[in-house]
């Protein structure tokens, strides 16, 4: 099975941005417009502060992905331990399976996310943040795997799929990818563009946001009924209900609670966890590494989204001001993007060098990744992000006449 992984979440959102990232205080109500609104777009006063403790959960999210990786699939990973990972950890594997579902929770992140660092803003605004927030981390982990990769000579991808990775739409280009995460960055993309079109260009609004919720996931059920791939690109009807679910649990945030937003989180999850269980648990008849149960991919997705709603509205948690969950917030976009690849060489090399017990392998190569992710923070998302997004800046807007 592939794994299709998150992106990162936003750095003005207050929580770090699947898709995700370290930043500026987060938006958690504004001032009252000098013009009137409707009564249900004036957001309601709340006490300004960072969502710590969604930072911390992003990072959650993440090392689920992670051990997936490294203990909970077959294929590519069995070279490194030299023999199936469900012989190397009999009594984990099984529950390791499961850790694709941090994808999914990072949709739901990166839903309530983009809808806070997005209000407000212009398109150009909006893109900007998005290209400074990832491009530069991508960038660098591009390098990286792919130096790591020629040194100790594993498969290359060829120079023009490389360079063409290097634009972030390898996949819309069917060129071979470096970064095998890299589709859920595809995935944020689209939604991305789905939001700007939708919400940010024509102003954010609550009842703008409900409609452009509501609108989604009836027409992404439509695509996916209708078997037409381009709608089915478009609209990704496998995520939709993920990215819906994180915009009405915004729209809770920031207005407060009403049967029509949480009527979208309900039926988000209704939705989504069908998507999950298609995606996740094979027919019995086949050879798979591990037949996921049905029961618990739909209690891990319920976990995680009730982890997301206890993050962002469960007051004692939600105001949590450890500084540490905004450090492991900032680790995770870098650690998404180099733990598969680059965990896999470090685990066959520590087998090949040292007889350390797979435990201590397993745990050495996530501090590895870790220790590493830090590093492309401080030395490369830290200076060249503003860097980035000053040149931006600079550019001619558009303007549509």
């Amino acid at each position: 099975m592939t794994l299709h992984l998150p992106a990162p979440a936003d750095e003005s959102a207050g929580s770090g941005d699947p898709a995700p990232a370290a930043g500026a205080p987060a938006e958690t109500g504004a001032a009252a417009p000098a013009v009137a609104q409707p009564p249900d777009d004036r957001p309601r006063e709340r006490t300004r502060g960072r969502l710590r403790a969604l930072d911390g959960l992003r990072l959650v999210a993440a090392l689920m992905v992670c051990v997936y990786h490294y203990g909970g699939r077959g294929g590519d990973i069995s070279a490194a331990w030299g023999r199936d990972p469900d012989h190397v950890f009999p009594h984990l594997s099984g529950a390791f399976s499961y850790g694709p579902l941090g994808v999914q929770i990072f949709f739901v992140i990166s839903g309530f996310v983009i809808s806070m660092s997005g209000w407000g803003r212009s398109v150009k605004d909006f893109a900007i943040s998005r290209i400074t927030r990832l491009y530069p981390a991508y960038w660098a982990a591009l390098v990286i795997v792919t130096v790591a990769f020629a040194i100790v000579g594993l498969k290359r991808v060829p120079t023009s799929d490389l360079l063409v990775n290097f634009t972030m739409f390898q996949m819309p280009a069917g060129a071979q990818r470096v970064l095998g995460v890299c589709w859920t960055l595809w995935a944020e993309m689209r939604f991305y563009l789905l939001f700007a079109l939708c919400v940010i260009w024509p102003g954010a609004t609550r009842r703008r946001v409900l409609v452009f919720a509501t609108v989604w996931t009836v027409t992404a059920l439509y695509a996916e009924s209708s078997g037409e791939s381009f709608l089915n690109l478009a609209l990704m009807p496998q995520y939709a209900p993920f990215f819906v679910a994180g915009m009405g649990l915004y729209l809770i945030h920031r207005f407060g609670h009403d049967a029509l937003s949480w009527g979208l989180v309900a039926g988000a999850y209704l939705i989504g966890q069908r998507e999950e269980v298609k995606a996740l648990v094979a027919p019995k008849h086949l050879d798979v590494f591990h037949h996921r149960s049905v029961l618990m991919v739909e209690v891990v997705l319920l976990l995680g989204m009730l982890a997301v709603i206890a993050v962002t509205l469960v007051p004692p948690i939600a105001n949590l001001n450890w500084r540490w969950l905004t450090t492991a917030g900032a680790l995770t976009y870098p650690f998404y993007l180099v733990h598969e690849h680059l965990g896999w060489v470090v685990i066959g090399k520590l087998n090949q060098h040292t007889d350390w017990a797979p435990t201590t392998v397993f745990a050495a190569t996530v501090v590895l990744m870790l220790l590493l992710a830090y590093a492309m923070h401080r030395l490369i998302e830290k200076p060249f992000a503003p860097r980035l997004k000053r040149l931006l800046n600079k550019a001619p807007v558009l303007t549509v006449r």
